[in-house]
């Protein structure tokens, strides 16, 4: 168990406790937690390249960490409606089709060894950007509409790019392993 390996459990440890603030009310503690979440995402990455202490298990742990602290918080302001359940759906939705498409080519003997995208980096950048200035506009109570109306559809637009990249990517794959049949 590596140091970056041990940090992302305790991003992954965190999402309850995030999910928590948020129901409870205590937006300032949650939007606290979810930076902390974000520096840490950002020192395990450098602490695993830097040192050359990346591992097969974080490669796996860190996107994890990073889709259970997302689709958490977005479905928890969801539910208590501080963000439209309809941007709930579309952020969800994305990372079911991706994991359904993954393990729908293994169970056809096909895996498919998936890369995040540009297009994918860029939405999770706009996912934490947006949810980070809901939770800050709510724990201090600070009114920027404008920019989280900007954002929102940033996030809608960046998921919905997302998911056509993604379903092209997974479609090239599974029609290259049945050309080779």
């Amino acid at each position: 168990m590596s140091i970056p390996n041990l940090i992302t459990l305790g991003r992954i440890l965190m999402v309850p406790v995030v999910v928590w603030a948020i129901a409870s009310g205590a937006m300032w503690i949650a939007f606290v937690l979810f930076v902390a979440a974000g520096i840490s995402d950002a020192v395990d990455g450098f602490i695993a390249k830097r040192f050359n202490m990346t591992t097969e298990l974080g490669a796996y742990l860190d996107p994890l960490a990073d889709k259970a602290l997302i689709v958490s918080i977005y479905l928890t302001l969801g539910i208590n409606g501080f963000i439209p359940r309809w941007l709930v759906i579309l952020v969800v939705s994305r990372d079911i089709l991706i994991v359904g498409g993954i393990m729908l080519s293994w169970l056809v003997g096909n895996p498919l060894k998936i890369r995040p995208l540009l297009v994918s980096k860029l939405n999770t950048v706009a996912q934490i950007v947006f949810a980070c200035i809901v939770l800050g506009t709510l724990g201090f109570n600070i009114e920027a509409d404008t920019l989280k109306l900007v954002l929102m559809g940033t996030v809608a637009i960046l998921t919905l790019l997302s998911i056509a990249a993604y379903v092209v990517e997974w479609v090239r794959h599974m029609n290259s392993a049945a050309a080779k049949l």
